[in-house]
């Protein structure tokens, strides 16, 4: 098919790469604006727009979709289809009509369920005990449009968003092309009202750990988050980043350090911290985090 791609960061460059690989033909690619970077504010390309790029491939970024100059641009493509993952701008109702068989997009739950910005850290901030991929025909709503193929996959117990999004992205790569494959066979299949659930963007406010609450609780603020924007606590004035965890047994006052092995007393049962990042430095497995900061059993974090 000949295909307009439009995403912008990682997650979306396995689904670009996959097209390209199925021998479909990408008429253009739209991506976010670079944006500053770094310490020397450097506009930087995203993701998508780098590997486009390296393939050759027409890039396209916008600040909007929104002018009719835009959307002339756009529908004068020609495309059989556009293919929608990540891409951070509204599509109005010209550029959703434009495609002749419409704009598919690769969404990172299994819907209703968390419609919005951020499924993957929703779905294990909520203790979801799976997720999926839905391939959707998309409308001018936030995710509402009809289901055409999804695929469930189940959340492990110590799986972070970082490993999650990392698995989603393959799954929504492969599910697109099944997608393209069988396109006229399918029958879009409109989302139930029953379950609906939005999941909202992360606010940087959420990330700071309380140790009243429940172990299972904190356990998954702290997987959710990580790698970005990273649960945390302050260890002697010090901002702690956590990023790996795994519920325990034990009892204590909130806060506690019960053993040399960083496992931590919750409101209700214990934490162990399996993976953490002091400022300024790189993330560490336990051990080696514990060689440059001593918390002795007893000591409190937070």
């Amino acid at each position: 098919m000949r295909v307009v791609f439009m995403g912008t960061p990682d997650f979306s460059v396995p689904v670009l790469q996959a097209l390209q690989d199925a021998g479909h033909e990408i008429a253009a690619v739209y991506c976010q604006p670079p944006r500053p970077a770094g310490r020397g504010k450097k506009l930087r390309p995203s993701p998508v727009q780098a590997r486009a790029e390296e393939l050759g491939l027409l890039v396209r970024h916008p600040e909007s979709l929104k002018t009719p100059e835009a959307q002339d641009e756009f529908a004068a493509l020609g495309a059989d289809v556009a293919v929608v993952v990540a891409y951070g701008l509204l599509l109005p109702r010209a550029i959703l009509d434009a495609p002749a068989k419409g704009c598919l997009n690769i969404h990172a739950s299994l819907l209703p369920r968390w419609r919005g910005a951020a499924p993957i850290h929703r779905a294990i901030m909520a203790g979801d005990a799976e997720t999926g991929i839905c391939i959707m025909q998309m409308e001018e709503g936030l995710d509402t449009g009809p289901v055409l193929l999804r695929r469930a996959t189940p959340i492990g117990p110590r799986e972070t968003t970082g490993q999650l999004h990392d698995r989603l992205s393959v799954m929504g790569a492969e599910l697109i092309i099944d997608a393209l494959g069988q396109l006229d066979e399918l029958t879009p299949e409109p989302q139930p009202e029953a379950g609906v659930t939005y999941a909202a963007k992360i606010d940087k406010a959420e990330a700071r750990i309380d140790w009243g609450w429940r172990a299972a609780e904190v356990d998954r603020t702290i997987r959710g988050l990580s790698p970005f924007p990273g649960a945390w606590v302050e260890v002697a004035g010090e901002r702690i980043k956590l990023l790996a965890s795994e519920q325990a047994e034990g009892c204590g006052a909130p806060g506690e350090v019960l053993d040399d092995g960083l496992r931590v007393a919750c409101g209700q049962g214990a934490v162990r911290l399996l993976r953490l990042q002091r400022a300024g430095r790189g993330a560490q497995d336990a051990p080696e985090f514990l060689r440059g900061l001593t918390l002795p059993r007893g000591s409190r974090l937070g």
